[in-house]
């Protein structure tokens, strides 16, 4: 008999929680006829929710005993989520997907038979439209994919959704990796192992209001960056010899100049406007290293991941 824990993060999901129990209780019914030794496990990790999400996983456990929770002291994000899930769940095979529909429920016997009889050790899911979303985030999340593939050796599907199945090995290997800072999307990379992807047409939310605006994508592209290349400081290196360079050459050139028709004090305008363009370059590349010594920082505390206020 194997179990298959299904992982679904939660934040301020009280109106998508009914409506996605009864679209995967109707799932795992179906999938029982095709599957009859397969057992199936609900963890619920409520990421620190302001609203009833809490209350309503509760009244589901008191009704149906596959289903479980953890519940944070506060909001740490998703990867904690995510994480807490993995290292909660106790199944041969775990599913990642959110509450919100947004993620096919439908797609699981076909993500299953993926590892269990095609020998592939997980199958993730992207989308292969983006209709709904704003044309500015789509264009922005298409450049990161295509900026990260290139400056890192780790290949990250554009369009790749949370939404996958692994296998225990799988599980353990990526619960290995116990960073603070996460970009999970890069762990799967980095593991490595077998995957298979599966397409499919975006949806919808069925209820609630998303929680990931331009900004904390922002910040989330920023943590793909600093946690999986050293490019940026390596392209700080560059624009730093790049305008050594050039301003020796500058050098040079007044040397020259002054000797062949003397010095004459003119092009201060110009020159404020250089002074200003460096500062910026300066303070630029200073940032770039502030922040990998921040994250840094932020390893070298050892903090938990996150923190359970309550589980069962």
């Amino acid at each position: 008999m194997s179990l298959l824990t299904i992982v679904v993060p939660c934040y301020n999901e009280e109106a998508a929680l009914p409506l996605f129990y009864d679209e995967i209780s109707r799932t795992i019914d179906d999938f029982k006829n095709t599957e009859p030794d397969l057992s199936f496990e609900l963890l619920f990790i409520d990421d620190g929710s302001k609203d009833r999400t809490i209350e309503i996983i509760k009244e589901l456990r008191a009704g149906d005993e596959r289903v479980h929770y953890v519940s944070f002291s506060r909001n740490f994000g998703k990867e904690a989520g995510i994480y807490a899930g993995l290292e909660n769940a106790a199944g041969d095979y775990v599913v990642i997907m959110d509450a919100d529909l947004q993620d096919p429920p439908s797609l699981l016997p076909e993500m299953y038979a993926a590892v269990t009889r095609e020998g592939y050790d997980t199958a993730a899911t992207r989308r292969v439209t983006r209709q709904g979303e704003p044309p500015v985030r789509s264009f922005f999340a298409r450049q990161f994919y295509k900026i990260m593939n290139s400056v890192t050796d780790l290949e990250i599907m554009d369009g790749a959704r949370d939404y996958r199945i692994m296998t225990r090995t799988m599980v353990n290997a990526v619960l290995g990796m116990k960073e603070y800072n996460r970009f999970t999307k890069g762990i799967y990379s980095w593991v490595g192992f077998k995957t298979k992807w599966i397409d499919y047409e975006n949806r919808e939310r069925v209820a609630g209001e998303t929680k990931w605006n331009f900004w904390k994508l922002l910040l989330y592209s920023i943590e793909g960056f600093v946690g999986f290349t050293t490019a940026p400081l390596t392209i700080a290196a560059v624009i730093g010899l790049f305008f050594t360079l050039a301003a020796f050459i500058m050098i040079v050139f007044i040397i020259i100049r002054t000797l062949i028709y003397g010095d004459p004090t003119s092009g201060w305008p110009s020159m404020i406007c250089i002074m200003v363009f460096m500062g910026g370059v300066q303070l630029f590349c200073i940032g770039l290293v502030g922040e990998y010594l921040a994250k840094t920082y932020l390893e070298t505390k050892n903090r938990p991941i996150y923190i359970a206020r309550e589980k069962e």
